[in-house]
């Protein structure tokens, strides 16, 4: 992928399934975490785009237009490092309704995907976003309960489920065993509650069923 100037960032987090009538985690004792606020309601609607036959969702890639919640606008996720990461590029929602692809988006993924990108799923999300902060209130992590309805626009079948998102913030610990422990806790308190480790690595492959 191409650096064309939108701006960067490192997500890390865990997902998981979840059934309808599962109580949220208990966060009590999570290290580091002094107060959860929220829930912050978000409804979500994203528009994956990609070559007909899923060249950037092979290689690990996600182009998305998402409206609704703080960070709407055009993403590009890379693939997953061997931390978990995901490297994600970030423009902002330009002035249209419809999914003309950016040029700085298209430029971004040409080397991969060299052709017009088309929509392939949208994936709809009512969102209830906790915020987990540190005594000092630096977001340590942001806990997301997801009811989901994805579209395959290939197939035309839609899907519905819950599935729960743990993704660290900016005052996450940055030792990489500290931050090992934080994800193992969280993992910990999920499973507690009767939360499942996610059976797919995202959401647009759980619609598309890659």
């Amino acid at each position: 992928m191409t650096d064309s100037g939108g701006a960067v960032s490192l997500e890390i987090e865990l997902t998981f399934d979840v059934d309808d009538a599962t109580a949220l985690p208990d966060w009590t004792g999570l290290p580091g975490v002094a107060r959860v606020d929220g829930p912050e309601h978000r409804d979500l609607d994203a528009r994956y785009l990609d070559l007909d036959d899923v060249t950037l969702g092979r290689a690990g890639y996600a182009v998305r237009r998402r409206s609704g919640g703080p960070d709407e606008g055009w993403h590009i996720k890379g693939p997953r490092g061997v931390d978990g990461g995901r490297v994600e590029t970030h423009w902002p929602l330009d002035d249209t309704d419809g999914i003309v692809v950016p040029d700085a988006v298209a430029t971004a993924v040409a080397a991969i995907a060299p052709g017009p990108l088309t929509a392939l799923a949208r994936i709809r999300n009512a969102r209830a976003a906790y915020a987990l902060t540190d005594a000092d209130g630096g977001l340590i992590a942001e806990f997301v309960d997801d009811h989901v309805q994805a579209t395959d626009e290939r197939r035309g079948i839609t899907s519905n489920w819950r599935e729960w998102e743990f993704e660290l913030g900016p005052a996450a610990p940055t030792d990489a065993a500290a931050r090992a422990a934080l994800l193992a806790a969280a993992t910990a308190a999920v499973l507690r509650a009767g939360g499942r480790v996610a059976a797919s690595d995202s959401k647009l492959a759980r619609t598309l069923g890659v």
